[in-house]
């Protein structure tokens, strides 16, 4: 130490940076250079540039008042920096003088400064941002993003390939994306600039998702995952430019591990890992290891792949292991086991216990380091709280131990209910603590588990023996190659399962290892079993297609179709066990069989036709129903969508005809005319699919017009019933302006009278029952003239009137003319209708003679009151009038009759009907 506090501030702080000793000779030698005595003294001079040569032993530091670059990239400069040109006292030493650092080169320390620490800070901070002018934000942002492109694009500058250098300045998966970006504008070459468009089209779906993580559930991020290995598998098989680099990809592997794992950190910076809701703590881990293995997975299936089969662009390292994210994996398991084990050791406890063993303060050795930061500096702090925490559980284990033995004794007879209880406490009983307190227990599961492991056994040869009286389990839509197969794979996985529980928790046990053979002897008996049965399917299979009748083989050059003149159904020549081999092919070749390569030939090549077999086998279905799909009266109207459809299945195309036979013929060893014959066939099969659709609802139109007119009163709505006789014969006049031929809807318009015939009839005999009480009303007047009392109209009249409506409706059915009659006018079934209902005819005269003669009788009634009309009144007076009272009595009597006059029904009109 100096008298000189300034020289001894700015020495260590070049000591420090460049890791030497204070007491260096070489520093010691600085404290009177002309270069810091400049700088301190003189307020002129405002720079104070150090720079270390050499390595530590021989380090030669050098100071000077301008910054000069060698041009030696990886020269390391510290710049001390005046504020305000004024000589530096101790009083001013630490507001006055700006410290700051410079790795690889002015620019990437520019960048970095600006992009993590001053752009941050004047653009999202609210206090800065509200002072920083708009425009000048704009400008850093601007400044921000081309400084990282000169930053990428000098890294670029190093690489053998001129753009595929080394990867300092790419740090996140984002810089390496926007390197492609800038590399497509500012590339020297067009192939550089295409190349870089490429890869950036290609790291496209996933980019924005990668510059906004921070954003992304943990569900999200997992999904995330799964695009990125499908992206990087497109970019690292692309043929169309130079490949991907190798170690970039490496590269780029280890900056999304990276990213992912400060993602998950940022995501559970807000989850309390030892005191929050445990079940709210165990999805978040679950979630986040899904991510890491996720991703660790994916590097190690790429590689691999690559490796083995991508001969264009083979991965020629080891397959690559995101150690980062392995290890900060590690750490997110043991912090699962952790929060796992106390979770299961409070469930076994009361509260008085918890409180009375403090097992709540299992977790106080944890508070002092943050769990999600991993390195080898805070490995031996997490090392250390682990091993306090460990050691303050011990009573805790010691006391839930006894309370686990208790309720596994009471399960000791229900083997599965056992084996799920140790499954539920795995991580309890893994404890050695309790391991070695459950021993009886866990030696008593070891028993039941080979007891169980040999019922397996017995169940898989009784099933697969073919001798048994039990057949394999069945699923749906397996072929029973497969559904053996994925039965005895279940049962292997049962094995498995129980042989994976037992060598985490009983094997420490005497006894493991005769299990463990045993439950080994019968995975190897089941994979026998698979391997035999794959064996005997292929065997059979490529016999099958070498012979040329079995169903299997497929003829490409054969006919698609053929037409059977017995029975009048189209078969399509494409095998239904095609489609069973498919299935097979695809579900054995996803429970790992390496199925034949002929095999495969043939299942690709039923694959290529299967899509024309499927729709070729809905159209002949079609065609063999077609009939069932049609209203028999409306066949014939269809007759010519038929005909052609029946065309183009006997005679497909033009040109080479079939042998000798006349016949032409489309076969499946030409997809181009096999595709357009197939849409034709469609497009005629949709024609007559859209006509029968449409003639059925005109159909059902015409029905409900047809129910209505059985419901409509013949006899007091006849309009109606014209009406709704002309919309049904529009509706068939609309249909030959459409195209349909009138000679083929002869059937269909005879079906239609048919049905008029019906509701004609019905209405018909409805109308007779009441015809005499519901014919229109006929006026009638009862009239004194000539000395006689009269009808007006005439009786004569009136009753021709009446009998004249009576036969105009009896003779409706004559005049009736129902949809054919165009078709051939004498051709009428309606007059029929007369002639079955004539037996009704004579009530209907006689109720009509019957009312006659009630109107004879209601003027009989008035006879009296016109008495007087008929006689000579002087003569009749002076005979029996002859003094005072006989006229007095006359009058009497005339008053009396006068008052019975107007008690009398004043004289209306008579209506008869």
């Amino acid at each position: 130490m100096s008298k000189d506090l300034r020289k001894d501030f700015v020495l260590a702080s070049t000591a420090n940076y460049f890791g030497l000793d204070p007491g260096d000779a070489s520093l010691a030698k600085l404290h009177g250079s002309v270069e810091i005595n400049n700088f301190l003294d003189d307020g002129g001079c405002p720079l104070l540039v150090a720079w270390c040569d050499g390595t530590k032993g021989s380090a030669q530091v050098h100071f000077n008042n301008k910054v000069e670059q060698s041009g030696e990239k990886s020269q390391k400069t510290l710049v001390f920096v005046k504020l305000k040109p004024d000589p530096i006292t101790t009083d001013n030493l630490h507001s006055n003088v700006f410290v700051s650092s410079m790795l690889d080169s002015p620019v990437m320390a520019l960048y970095h400064s600006l992009h993590k620490v001053y752009a941050p800070m004047l653009l999202k901070d609210e206090k800065w941002s509200r002072m920083f002018d708009p425009k000048l934000q704009k400008l850093l942002s601007e400044l921000d993003s081309s400084l990282g492109s000169v930053v990428r694009a000098q890294d670029s500058s190093g690489g053998s390939k001129g753009d595929d250098g080394n990867m300092t300045g790419i740090l996140t998966p984002s810089d390496e994306f926007r390197y492609w970006v800038d590399t497509a504008v500012t590339g020297r070459k067009l192939e550089v600039k295409e190349r870089a468009e490429h890869f950036q089209s290609l790291f496209q779906p996933v980019s924005a998702n990668y510059g906004n993580l921070e954003s992304l559930s943990l569900l999200e991020s997992a999904e995330l995952v799964e695009q990125t290995e499908e992206v990087l598998d497109d970019v690292w098989g692309q043929t169309e430019f130079p490949p991907y680099p190798e170690p970039r990809m490496a590269h780029l592997m280890g900056i999304i591990g990276g990213a992912l794992a400060r993602h998950i950190q940022l995501k559970l910076s807000g989850v309390d890992l030892w005191h929050g809701p445990y079940a709210s703590v165990r999805e978040s881990l679950r979630l986040s290891l899904s991510i890491c293995e996720r991703w660790i997975s994916a590097c190690d299936s790429l590689t691999s792949t690559w490796k083995q089969h991508s001969p264009l662009h083979p991965w020629q390292g080891d397959k690559y292991v995101p150690e980062a994210l392995e290890q900060f994996k590690a750490r997110l398991e043991e912090i699962q086991t952790l929060r796992t084990v106390n979770a299961q050791l409070l469930q076994l406890l009361t509260t008085d216990e918890q409180q009375q063993l403090k097992a709540q303060d299992a977790f106080s050795p944890f508070s002092s380091l943050n769990p999600l930061q991993y390195n080898p500096y805070t490995q031996p702090q997490w090392k250390a709280a682990v091993g306090q925490y460990e050691h303050a559980i011990l009573p805790v284990e010691q006391r839930v131990a006894s309370k686990l033995r208790s309720r596994l004794l009471e399960l000791q007879a229900k083997p599965h209910q056992l084996l799920r209880e140790f499954q539920r406490y795995r991580e309890l009983v893994k404890r050695p603590s309790i391991s070695q307190e459950l021993v009886a227990e866990r030696e008593m599961l070891l028993s039941q588990l080979q007891v169980y492991v040999k019922s397996m056994r017995d169940d898989f040869r009784d099933r697969s023996s073919g001798g048994g009286k039990r057949a394999p389990l069945k699923g749906k839509n397996h072929p029973e190659l497969v559904n053996n197969i994925v039965w005895v794979r279940q049962l292997e996985a049962k094995v498995a399962e129980t042989l994976n529980v037992a060598e985490a928790l009983l094997g420490d046990l005497s006894g493991f290892r005769p299990y463990q053979r045993q439950a080994a002897e019968v995975q190897e008996e089941m994979q026998t079993y698979c391997r035999e049965q794959f064996d005997g399917w292929a065997m059979d299979t490529q016999s099958a297609l070498e012979d040329p009748h079995q169903p299997l083989s497929l003829q490409i050059s054969g006919r698609l179709m053929e037409l059977d003149h017995q029975d009048g159904k189209l078969h399509v020549m494409y095998s239904e066990k095609l489609v069973t081999l498919l299935r097979e092919v695809r579900q054995l070749s996803v429970l790992g069989f390496a199925v034949p390569a002929k095999i495969q030939h043939a299942a690709a090549t039923a694959q290529k036709f299967y899509k024309y077999g499927v729709i070729l086998k809905q159209v002949a279905h079609f065609y063999n129903t077609i009939d069932q799909q049609m209203i028999p009266s409306q066949q014939a109207m269809l007759l010519d969508a038929a005909l052609n459809f029946e065309r183009i299945i006997k005679n497909p195309k033009t040109g080479a005809r079939d042998g000798g036979n006349g016949k032409v013929q489309v076969t499946w060893d030409n997809p181009e005319e096999l595709e357009a014959y197939v849409q034709k066939l469609q497009a005629a099969a949709e024609r007559i699919m859209t006509l029968n659709r449409q003639l059925r609802k005109h159909h059902t139109n015409i029905t409900d017009k047809v129910v209505e007119l059985m419901n409509t009163d013949l006899l007091r709505q006849q309009p109606k019933w014209k009406e709704g006789l002309m919309e049904i014969r529009h509706i068939m006049a609309g249909l030959v302006q459409q195209g349909f031929s009138a000679a083929n809807m002869k059937s269909w318009k005879m079906h239609w009278d048919r049905q008029l015939y019906k509701a004609l009839e019905h209405q018909y005999q409805m109308g007779l029952e009441a015809l005499s009480e519901n014919l229109s009303e006929i006026k009638v007047e009862l009239v004194f003239r000539q000395q006689q009392l009269q009808f007006r109209p005439p009786l004569e009249e009136i009753r021709a009137k009446y009998y004249r409506e009576l036969k105009k409706f009896i003779c409706i059915p004559n005049h009736f003319k129902g949809v054919s009659e165009q078709l051939d006018p004498t051709n009428t079934v309606f007059p029929a209708i007369i002639e079955r209902n004539s037996a009704g005819f004579t009530t209907i005269y006689r109720k009509a003679e019957e009312l006659f003669q009630r109107l004879v009788a209601a003027k009989a009634k008035f006879q009296e009151w016109v008495v007087l009309g008929l006689v000579d009144l002087e003569k009749l007076v002076e005979t029996h009038l002859h003094n005072v009272p006989d006229w007095e009595r006359n009058f009497k009597a005339l008053k009396a009759r006068g008052r019975d006059a107007e008690k009398l029904a004043r004289l209306e009109q008579l209506s008869y009907l």
